[in-house]
C-alpha cells in the first residue's frame, strides 16, 4: 500500500472481541503506516502480533492525549502516516482521540477513517428496537442524582437511546431507568458482544432488571444498553386540525378511527370533539 508523502492520520476500527472482526483494509493500513497510536499498547500488541503487524506503537490515552498530540503532529509534519486505534471497536466513540483528530484537521492534515466494528451499531442492529433514528448517550453520570437528572431530560426522547455502561453500575442504572422511564418501557442489554458469552436480551425495564438481578453472570462484561424511545405525542390543537381534515372526506366514525391511529389520542375524546365540530 502506498502512503502519501504528506502526513496522514488514519482512524482504524479494530475488533471488539472476536479477533477475526478486522477488515483487510485495516490490516493493510496498520502494516503500512509509520506509527500506531494505541489506547493501551499492551492490550493491542496481541492483536497486532496475530496478523504479523510489526509497526512501532506509541500510547495515546485519556491522561496523555494532549501531550502525545504535540508529538504526533510533529510526525505528521514530517510526512509520516499514523494510525490511531482504541482498545476495541471504533476510536473516539467513548474513547480517546477527539483532541488529536481536531488538532490534526485544524493543522491541515488529512484524516482518513478506516471503518469497522462499533459496539453501539452492532447492538442496535440486533436489538429489535427501531433503527431508523437513534441517539448515543455514551456513559451516564456516575452519581445517582446526576444520572437520574440526565434520564429525566431523556424521558420524552422519541428516538432509540443507546448507552454504554460498566458492570459494577448496571443494576443501579437499570433501577434508575425503571424509576424514570417506567416499568413497561422496552429495553435491551447487549453484553460481551462478539465474545464467548455474548448475550442480547430485551424486555420491559421491570423484567429486564429482575432478569439481571437473578443471574450474576449477566452483571459481568462490557455493556451496551438500549432503550426504546417514547411514543410521540401530538398536541390537542394538532389532533383537532387532523380530525377536521379527515371529517371533510370520511364518515364521522372512520374519521375518528383514522385520527386516533395518526395522533395516538383516545378515540372517545376524538369522538366527542368530532361531534362538536359537526355541530359547528
Amino acid at each position: 500500500m502506498n502512503i502519501n508523502n504528506q502526513g496522514v492520520l488514519y482512524i482504524v476500527a479494530t475488533p471488539m472481541g472476536n479477533i477475526q472482526d478486522i477488515t483487510l483494509r485495516a490490516i493493510d493500513v496498520l502494516k503500512s503506516v509509520n506509527l500506531i497510536a494505541a489506547e493501551d499498547t499492551r492490550h493491542s500488541a496481541p492483536l497486532l502480533n496475530s496478523y504479523g503487524i510489526t509497526t512501532s506503537l506509541i500510547s495515546l490515552h485519556d491522561f496523555n492525549e494532549r501531550e502525545r498530540t504535540v508529538t504526533l503532529l510533529g510526525h505528521l509534519s514530517e510526512g509520516k502516516a499514523i494510525a490511531l486505534i482504541s482498545d476495541a471497536g471504533t476510536p473516539l466513540i467513548s474513547d480517546p482521540g477527539y483532541f488529536l483528530v481536531r488538532e490534526a484537521r485544524e493543522a491541515g492534515f488529512k484524516v482518513v477513517p478506516i471503518p469497522g466494528p462499533s459496539a453501539l451499531i452492532a447492538a442496535l442492529s440486533a436489538s429489535g428496537l427501531p433503527t431508523d433514528r437513534f441517539v448515543f448517550e455514551g456513559f451516564l453520570p456516575i452519581k445517582t442524582k446526576a444520572r437520574t437528572d440526565r434520564l429525566q431530560e431523556l424521558v420524552t426522547e422519541s428516538r432509540t437511546i443507546i448507552f454504554y455502561e460498566a458492570p459494577h453500575r448496571i443494576l443501579d442504572v437499570l433501577n434508575d431507568l425503571k424509576k424514570v422511564f417506567g416499568d413497561e418501557r422496552k429495553a435491551v442489554i447487549a453484553r460481551e458482544l462478539t465474545k464467548k458469552f455474548e448475550t442480547i436480551f430485551g424486555a420491559p425495564l421491570k423484567k429486564l432488571l429482575e432478569w439481571a438481578e437473578k443471574d450474576a453472570n449477566q452483571q459481568r462484561g462490557e455493556f451496551v444498553l438500549l432503550v426504546e424511545g417514547a411514543e410521540k405525542t401530538i398536541s390537542s390543537e394538532e389532533s383537532e386540525k387532523i380530525l377536521k381534515i379527515l371529517l371533510e372526506y370520511l364518515p364521522l366514525k372512520k374519521a375518528v378511527e383514522a385520527a386516533a391511529e395518526i395522533t395516538g389520542a383516545r378515540k372517545n375524546d376524538l369522538y366527542e370533539r368530532a361531534l362538536l365540530l359537526k355541530r359547528d
